[in-house]
């Protein structure tokens, strides 16, 4: 009765004899999720030898030394299960009429290959941005770029991106995204957690997309770009929650900014060559609202460092420990709970903004209001016990 089920609402979702592959993503996702698990501990034993270690020090949370390199062991989940994919009948398809699971792979290893570097020897701001530049470059000369932009003010509408303008504003937004998440990597568990979350909800999205799109193979890319990077992320985060025995270092969050980068674009992409009515001008926004929504609680954390240690005199990548998780300690949560609150936040907007493909926004907007009012209360419970006002410690935000 079940596969039946299953086979009836597969021909219902295609209209053109390719059906939503829903049984090969989970494979995929559960290959990364395995082989990452499995490959963490031979990393974290490579990670000691060789001396990539995370001494404490006084910004850090932890007291004691933690391997790091932990990107190593989701890259090869990551592979692993791209090579996976490549090869199921129901996926193949992806990979003959686009190349943004294949520029995952390369792009992501050179990323993660710049991360190791930083995690053992530590490179310089300037180095570790240029490589950035360098990983997203790679991804726009092997085809995953913004090709449409909308702009819904001014009556300005669609816009064709020229060459020059594509390829900077592809830049722009993956290096920002990366950047993002290198930027939460401050607990443990936390950027771990909300790659977990962000994939899962660019996945739930993009399988939304390839119901509407008939099973179109054009929207296959996002779909496994953000399944595996979620698997990857589940497989590492046993290792990882606190108390974590290894931290995933920059070559670990530098990639997942990079994956989710990239499954925003190849999301928007096929869709623009389809835009005609205001339902497919949405879902050209979307991927891209998505991953903004998703990470706007890391991207907001960066601003404020940004604009406090300028207005200290100091440069904007210098270290310190105000970031939002440093406050929530502060304010009287736990380790965990810190990681746990987070992770509720991420959540409501991920799961928010996903949701919208399936349900009508004017509905899903007031279930988020409510999540939000809850969370709010669930945040500020240490402060509301005590009388106090969330200042950070006594430290203006």
């Amino acid at each position: 009765m079940v596969s039946e089920a299953l086979g009836t609402v597969t021909l219902a979702l295609n209209d053109r004899g390719a059906g939503v592959p829903l049984r090969e993503l989970a494979l995929v996702g559960l290959t990364a999720a395995v082989v990452t698990y499995l490959a963490t501990g031979w990393v974290r034993a490579i990670a000691t030898r060789l001396g990539a270690v995370a001494y404490p020090r006084e910004r850090d949370v932890h007291i004691e030394p933690i391997p790091r390199m932990g990107g190593l062991a989701m890259y090869i989940g990551v592979a692993a299960a791209v090579l996976l994919a490549s090869q199921l009948p129901a996926l193949t398809r992806g990979f003959v009429y686009s190349s943004g699971m294949p520029a995952v792979v390369v792009a992501g290893g050179l990323i993660m290959a710049i991360g190791l570097i930083d995690d053992r020897w530590g490179l310089d701001a300037l180095t570790k941005f240029a490589g950035q530049i360098t990983a997203a470059s790679v991804l726009v000369t092997m085809g995953v770029a913004w090709s449409v932009l909308y702009i819904p003010i001014g009556g300005v509408g669609t816009i064709v991106l020229d060459q020059v303008t594509s390829i900077l504003l592809t830049l722009a937004l993956t290096v920002s995204i990366v950047n993002a998440m290198n930027f939460v990597d401050g607990l443990d568990g936390l950027a771990a957690g909300l790659g977990l979350i962000t994939a899962a909800a660019i996945c739930i999205f993009s399988i939304g997309l390839l119901r509407d799109h008939g099973g179109d193979v054009l929207f296959y890319p996002p779909a496994v770009i953000s399944v595996v990077l979620a698997g990857a992320c589940l497989g590492f985060l046993p290792h990882n929650f606190h108390p974590a025995r290894i931290f995933m270092g920059d070559s670990g969050s530098m990639l997942i900014g990079l994956m989710l980068a990239a499954a925003s674009t190849t999301a928007a992409g096929p869709i623009s060559q389809n835009a005609y009515g205001a339902r497919d001008v949405f879902a050209l926004l979307s991927p891209f609202l998505l991953v903004v929504a998703v990470m706007f609680v890391p991207a907001l954390d960066m601003l404020l460092a940004i604009v406090r240690r300028t207005r200290a005199g100091r440069s904007p990548f210098s270290p310190d420990k105000m970031h939002l998780h440093h406050r929530l300690l502060q304010i009287g949560h736990s380790h965990r709970r810190v990681v746990l609150l987070i992770y509720m936040w991420v959540g409501i907007v991920a799961l928010g903004a996903a949701s919208t493909i399936f349900f009508d926004p004017r509905y899903t907007g007031g279930v988020m209001l409510a999540a939000i009012v809850v969370a709010v209360v669930i945040t500020l419970i240490p402060l509301l016990r005590r009388g106090e006002p969330f200042t950070g410690g006594g430290r203006e935000l």
